[in-house]
């Protein structure tokens, strides 16, 4: 990821609260500011830019481009990010202010996961922190943020209207917030006092956050009628990855989660070669009008060194991959030339450019260069690629460690008798595919009755082994109330009623036991709010504390008949995706929707996603769908 990220200091402010000194150049434990700012900030980029509008020699200094605004008279971070963009030759723009020092190391790789998998603009860091009330609230932090350098006009045309705010120009734009639990991290020293304050303290450690602190961030916080997308946010601000990983195999390494940048210890390709069968020759002998003929010297092959060396008139016969010959600079397709002669070839005017066909020595890939970023998920073809790097093994996040179990008096196991108002339990087997597929090592801790005491035994046993564990069953209405308490016991735990059907009813929370913890998702037990439940709340959950960027992948369709649907609740309704007579998606509905009825997920090859604020659906309209290939 670091490769597509350009870096950008803000240094150009005039430092009044610190009495007009150049904040970045003030001494810090040993260093300057800016020093410790580009020392965190350089290893997630590409390259680092300063921003700043006076001491350029001593910035400088430290091997950077210095950027000065191109807005005089100090018109504030804005101004610096517009020079910033400017001059960004990468796809995104990392910004960090020059008096920040404590900035998290990952900071790229977290907003630059949000920035895609939320399509937005610009990501910006937020923190959850108390008030002078000791209320917690959410705190933007502007100046910690990954833009898009395309954002370069519309910035020009906001500061031409005289704004020069960060938060009104964010306003215009789709902004993705990334929470961080560590609010230090994002401390600014703004003071002469506070900077000779924290010279020799250590940071100071942060409580853990609760479910409650961030659940009091949202406007509107009501347990008992909670929005699908109030929900998912207070599970993503409130999940932490492991930290743990294991170098394995190539082979072994398919499914997992990158623990590390993929990093290139050569250049891909090796050398500068052909891209087509042809011939080899100087852009310079290319007639400007008519035909030239050529002298054919030689030949190259593919993997075969070679010392020729083409002087003016002549070429070489080449084939794809063949290294270039010394003084080739333009590959002719042998498609293209005008004759082929017994040692020669005849070019015509216009047929191509000096430079064409020729593939440059780390094109694809230069030394050191990140091949693949951490945090993604490895399939086939990145196998591919670390094969082609030479690279045995590589760095993933251990497996997630998963338990599992169903709840309810009624269930059988599979084989077992089924007694008369009794069934059989399918949850768990479709849980344990479920978290097959993400990769999870799965614990089946098998059924357990509607007992307190073995439910807490089941939960403590699972907290003791396991990263997570997830129920089905036993959070609904007709959860006893001792049985929440337990559960509150345990840790921190929530029980919700969502605004969406299927799946009306969740447990989310972090439980203890004998000094360990786990996370708890407890899901409804009608077998489709059960599947449902996973995917849109548990699975991302489980990716992100995986350390993995994989958003559910969302497509549109148009609707093959009406649905019916009333706003104010998120509906999930099974379908059947297919093409249109001009290949375009199109869906229809299984046909009856109801939460028990499993084989509608079976006979359906995707979700049709209905979200809280949308209401019916006519014929020919889109709809989003969650396809199931790769997922059930």
């Amino acid at each position: 990821m670091n490769s597509k990220v350009s870096g950008l200091i803000l240094a150009g402010g005039r430092g009044t609260r610190m009495g007009r000194v150049d904040k970045g150049l003030q001494p810090f434990r040993g260093a300057t500011l800016v020093a410790h700012v580009l020392q965190r900030l350089a290893p997630q980029v590409a390259s680092v830019a300063i921003n700043a509008n006076r001491n350029l020699p001593q910035y400088e200094a430290y091997g950077c481009p210095v950027l000065g605004d191109e807005l005089g008279g100090f018109e504030g971070p804005l101004a610096g990010l517009q020079t910033g963009l400017r001059h960004c030759a990468t796809e995104l723009l990392l910004t960090a202010p020059c008096d920040s020092p404590f900035l998290p190391p990952d900071l790229a790789q977290r907003l630059a996961g949000a920035l895609d998998s939320q399509d937005a603009d610009v990501a910006v860091a937020v923190t959850l922190e108390a008030d002078e009330h000791g209320v917690v609230q959410r705190q933007l932090h502007p100046v910690f943020s990954l833009l898009r350098a395309s954002l370069l006009p519309q910035l020009d045309a906001y500061l031409a209207t005289g704004a020069r705010r960060m938060e009104g120009w964010y306003k215009t734009l789709r902004l993705a917030e990334v929470v961080f639990e560590d609010a230090a991290a994002f401390r600014n020293i703004n003071t002469l006092g506070e900077l000779q304050q924290l010279e020799h303290a250590g940071a100071q450690p942060e409580q853990p956050l609760t479910l409650a602190a961030v659940a009091s961030c949202l406007s509107a916080y009501d347990p008992e009628a909670m929005s699908v997308r109030d929900a998912q946010r207070i599970i993503g601000d409130f999940i932490t990855p492991i930290q743990s990983s294991e170098k394995v195999a190539l082979r072994s390494a398919l499914d997992r989660v990158l623990a590390q940048d993929v990093i290139s210890p050569i250049n891909v390709p090796a050398y500068d070669n052909s891209a087509m069968d042809g011939y080899a020759l100087r852009g310079a002998d290319l007639p400007a009008e008519g035909t030239v003929t050529l002298e054919v010297i030689g030949i190259v092959y593919a993997g075969r060194p070679t010392a020729l060396a083409c002087g003016p008139g002549q070429c070489v016969r080449i084939m794809t991959g063949g290294a270039m010959p010394a003084g080739c600079d333009t590959v002719l397709p042998q498609e293209l030339a005008a004759a082929i002669g017994d040692g020669s070839v005849t070019i015509a005017a216009g047929v191509l450019r000096a430079g064409d066909n020729r593939r440059f020595k780390g094109e694809d890939l230069a030394e050191g260069g990140v091949a693949i970023a951490r945090g993604k998920v490895v399939r086939p073809a990145d196998l591919g690629l670390i094969a082609s790097l030479g690279l045995a093994e590589v760095a993933v996040q251990r497996r997630l460690r998963v338990a599992f179990f169903s709840t309810g008096d009624e269930l059988r196991s599979v084989g077992e008798p089924l007694d008369t108002g009794c069934v059989y339990d399918s949850n768990r087997y479709t849980l344990f595919g479920m978290l097959q597929r993400l990769g999870c090592d799965v614990i089946d801790m098998g059924i357990v009755k509607d007992d307190t005491v073995a439910l807490e035994a089941a939960l403590r046993s699972g907290c003791e082994n396991a990263d997570a564990i997830i129920t089905s069953g036993g959070v609904s209405d007709g959860a006893a109330d001792y049985t929440r308490a337990m559960m509150a016991r345990l840790g921190d735990v929530a029980f919700w009623k969502l605004n969406m059907r299927p799946g009306r009813p969740l447990a989310f929370g972090k439980i203890h036991s004998n000094g360990r913890s786990a996370w708890l998702f407890g899901l409804p037990g009608n077998p489709v709010a059960t599947m449902v439940s996973f995917y849109f709340f548990a699975r991302a959950a489980l990716l992100h504390m995986m350390g993995a960027n994989a958003p559910l992948p969302l497509l549109r369709a148009r609707a093959q008949a009406g649905i019916r649907k009333r706003p104010g609740r998120s509906e999930f309704q099974r379908g059947v995706l297919s093409t249109d007579a001009d290949g375009q998606p199109q869906v229809r509905l299984t046909g009856a929707q109801g939460s028990g009825i499993l084989r509608s997920m079976s006979e359906a090859n995707c979700m049709v996603v209905l979200r809280d604020d949308q209401g019916n659906v006519a014929q020919g309209d889109l709809v989003e769908v969650l396809p199931f290939e790769g997922l059930l």
